[in-house]
This record gives structure tokens, C-alpha cells and sequence, in this order.
């Protein structure tokens, strides 16, 4: 695992980073860097697994500074690896987002619990936190937001998902489900899934990306705001229809 190559370089990292430093440094291509931040833990036992694009500075300094506590106190790898990718994993506004986003479809309800909220405290055992591509990626220096280059299109992105994403894959249940946030991440697993990693059917696409940046989309998917008060840049068709589809997906397992 990559956790004992940086160790050291983690060990000495000064909170907070307004960058990820080069000793982080995994792979860089013109305008592209990723580097490495502690999200490798894979939950084998989940039943629903929430996937983003790729962790930001915000979350990669989260998991950062977690996994140094950690080592401070000589804690195990593999507990470093568990409570780093627990801790950062959809921290800050998104995660309230995300929750209020997965109890509005009725997620909670298919898996048993009261609130979605329980997936981030007492029920972590049923999910799986994960971005398509593991590792933070950044676009000249800014957290990348999966539009330009595309992730299929850049063949350093795309080894990065096929080698990493495929990986996680592989690993989980046959059963588990993929909920992708924003399209660009469903795009990624419906490729994943077209090459044999998965079944289309395991995929519960439609659902805004919970970033706060995407107020306005994530207001009119809960009901929050009316079709008439949309500004020009929101199609109210588009997000009614793949709600639709997502609900009635779901409603249907």
C-alpha cells in the first residue's frame, strides 16, 4: 500500500495546506497532478457505494491530518487506512447535501435504517465511500471538477480509473450497488460496467452532484424550489426526468 512510501512525508506535513505538497506527488501530465492522500481503504461488506469524481484539497487535507494523528500514536495501517478514508470521505457542506439527498429518494428506507445520516456514524458497515478516481487530481492547481479534460478522454485519467477504480470493483460484492454523483461519474461507471466490472443495473444514476456549487440543481431535485424561480443555466425537464428514473430504480430492487 502507498501509505508506507509516504509515510514520512505525512508524518512531517504543517496543517493547513493551501496545496498538497510535491513529496504527495503520484503522477503529472501538462496540466494534470494527482497525488496521493489516504483513501485506499476498501469496505467489502457494503451494500451501497456512494462515488464522487475525486477527493479535493478539503478532503485530502482531512484525511492527511487524520492519518498523521494516527501514525503520531503508532496506530495500525490498516486503521489508519479505515479512519482517514471515514473521516474525509464527502466532508463539509457535501456530505450534508448528500444526506438529504439520499433520504429524500428513500435510500435509507431500502437499506434499513432511519436516516441516511447513520452512514457516516453508526452504519458505516453498509457503505462504501469512493470516487472514480481514488486519488486527488488537480487542473492546474485547482481541484479538478471532471469537466475538462474529460476522464475517458485523457489517457492518464482513464489508466488511473481502469487501474484503481477496477480495482475496488472487483473486490465488492456482485450485489452492491453504485450510486454515482453527477453525470460524469455515471458516465465512468456505465464504461466500467460496458467493459464487465459491473452490471448496468447496479448503477443508481440521476442524482445532482451534492457539491455547494450545485445549490440550485440539488434545491429543485428535493422540492425546495419552484420550476418558475430557476435561473436560465438549470433545465428543470432534465433533472425531473433522471429523478424519475432514479426513484423508480430504486423502488424497484
Amino acid at each position: 500500500m502507498l501509505l508506507s512510501k509516504f509515510r514520512d512525508s505525512i508524518e512531517n506535513l504543517t496543517f493547513p495546506l493551501n496545496e498538497l505538497p510535491n513529496s504527495l506527488l503520484l503522477q503529472e501530465n501538462q496540466s494534470l497532478t494527482i497525488y496521493y492522500a489516504p483513501f485506499d481503504y476498501i469496505n467489502l461488506s457494503a451494500k451501497i457505494v456512494i462515488c464522487g469524481i475525486t477527493p479535493g484539497l478539503q478532503q485530502a487535507q482531512i484525511a492527511l491530518q487524520n492519518a498523521q494523528q494516527q501514525l503520531s500514536i503508532n496506530a495500525p495501517l490498516d486503521v489508519v487506512y479505515k479512519s482517514s478514508k471515514e473521516t474525509a470521505s464527502f466532508a463539509g457542506s457535501m456530505r450534508k447535501n448528500l444526506i438529504r439527498m439520499l433520504n429524500y429518494i428513500g435510500l435509507h428506507e431500502h437499506l434499513g435504517i432511519h436516516n441516511c445520516k447513520e452512514l457516516f456514524s453508526s452504519r458505516k458497515d453498509l457503505v462504501h465511500y469512493t470516487s472514480v478516481l481514488r486519488y486527488p487530481v488537480f487542473v492546474n492547481g485547482k481541484n479538478y471538477s471532471g469537466r475538462t479534460p474529460k476522464m475517458l478522454n485523457s489517457p492518464l485519467l482513464r489508466n488511473v480509473i481502469e487501474q484503481y477504480l477496477g480495482d475496488e470493483l472487483c473486490q465488492l460484492s456482485p450485489d452492491t450497488l453504485y450510486l454515482p454523483l453527477g453525470d460524469s461519474v455515471a458516465d465512468v461507471l456505465y464504461f466500467m460496467a460496458d467493459n464487465g466490472y459491473i452490471e448496468r443495473n447496479q448503477i443508481l444514476a440521476g442524482m445532482p452532484h451534492p457539491s455547494g456549487a450545485n445549490a440550485e440543481r440539488i434545491a429543485f431535485f428535493l422540492g425546495e424550489k419552484s420550476e418558475n424561480s430557476l435561473s436560465i443555466k438549470t433545465n428543470p425537464d432534465i433533472i425531473l426526468e433522471k429523478k424519475r428514473l432514479l426513484i423508480n430504480t430504486l423502488s424497484s430492487l
